[in-house]
């Protein structure tokens, strides 16, 4: 990794921005082959398949591709097409590509990718968002794109002090977008995404005209006047998201101790792979739904910065957050967008704790990660959602 600067982490007064490019050393990619070509694999019972874990057939399918087919340099050439820089905000550095449209009247759209993604999750967005033109799409749907690298992650890299929670980071991402000159945005995002776009919008930074995303986290309150009358989609929605915590067991374990999750991932190419494929693939409920050079460079992200603690470490954070905006009302304009193999967000909880959602939509397709397995569908619900603050 190079940039015009030596020392990326620059103090909390420096505001200046610096390009930066993506050059990982030739010995780091031959220190990751050697590894897989050694690595000691646990004794798995494969006729289990998912059931105790990432399968280990699909596992070890994955890393023989990883080791004698995959092509890092091709796709760290691609995401070098998009400009990137890093800047220090609140102390840390941030990385962020910044993809100007070549509309004049684009909107300022920040997309804020997931856990355990990357910014590789919006790199089939950013041609159709920025230029529709040359996609035949209607240019007045332009989108100028600010995509970040949550702090602690990827090429932002794993130096992150205490206290990076979700809403330090939204306030990180109104400092970015000032720093940028926007002075109107909306902003969009899944999973952790979607807790930064949602505290953006119960902040209400000047300038911030709406937000977009894949899920609300709204849960009942205990209060039994919640349940009553649910219907029976609203009971199957339920059901799937007790299902979810069943095998959520990477909550708990980063929740409490990231650190020690992290000696496993941070030595073993294999652990990282296994530890992102299996939210990848919905616990074994959509396999391959995500293409495999897609997640393979999004698990090379996390490798090659060493960022598996540092990113861990958020569910860390926001667990044990002192500031209680998590349970504060949002009313800035929301649009929601339920796919059919992600959570599936519920309405009348959703209503509650956000007060303005003005454009609610589902799709039969898609995962948690729609940007990568369902962009054709994304893209013209993002143009759909923000044409009307333009």
């Amino acid at each position: 990794m190079t940039t015009s600067k030596n020392n990326l982490i620059a103090n909390a007064i420096d505001t200046e921005i610096y390009p930066f490019e993506i050059t990982i050393p030739q010995a780091d990619l031959d220190d990751l082959r050697n590894r897989l070509a050694n690595s000691r694999w646990p004794n798995a019972r494969r006729e289990a398949g998912w059931k105790y874990g990432v399968s280990s057939d699909y596992v070890k399918g994955l890393a023989e591709y990883w080791m004698n087919e995959y092509d890092w340099r091709k796709h760290e050439a691609r995401l070098n097409t998009f400009p990137q820089f890093t800047t220090a905000i609140d102390g840390a550095n941030i990385h962020f590509m910044h993809v100007r449209s070549p509309e004049p009247d684009a909107l300022p759209l920040l997309l804020t990718h997931s856990w355990p993604s990357s910014i590789v999750e919006f790199w089939d967005l950013i041609g159709p968002l920025s230029n529709p033109r040359a996609f035949g799409g209607d240019p007045a749907n332009a989108f100028h794109l600010v995509i970040p690298s949550v702090p602690g992650f990827g090429f932002s890299g794993p130096e992150l002090d205490e206290g990076w929670n979700i809403a330090r980071i939204a306030k990180a991402w109104t400092e970015l977008m000032s720093r940028l000159g926007y002075e109107k945005y909306g902003s969009h995002g899944s999973d952790c995404g979607a807790l930064v776009s949602r505290e953006l919008g119960i902040q209400k930074p000047e300038g911030l005209l709406a937000i977009q995303v894949l899920q609300l986290f709204s849960f009942p309150s205990g209060d039994p006047s919640e349940m009553a009358d649910l219907s029976e989609d609203d009971m199957s929605r339920l059901q799937f998201l007790a299902n979810f915590h069943e095998r959520a067991g990477y909550n708990a374990i980063q929740q409490t101790r990231p650190q020690t999750l992290a000696y496993g991932l941070a030595d073993s190419p294999i652990g990282q792979l296994a530890w992102i494929a299996e939210l990848f693939n919905g616990f074994g409920d959509h396999i391959d739904f995500i293409d495999r050079d897609a997640l393979l460079t999004n698990v090379m992200i996390y490798w090659l910065t060493n960022t598996a603690e540092s990113s861990a470490r958020l569910y860390y954070e926001n667990a044990h957050q002192q500031e209680p905006s998590p349970q504060a009302v949002n009313t800035t304009p929301t649009g929601v967008s339920v796919f059919g193999h992600d959570f599936k967000s519920m309405k009348r909880f959703a209503n509650r704790d956000n007060t303005n959602i003005v454009q609610w939509s589902e799709f039969k397709r898609g995962t948690h990660f729609a940007a990568l397995d369902a962009p054709d569908l994304l893209v013209p619900e993002l143009q759909d959602f923000f044409r009307r603050y333009r």
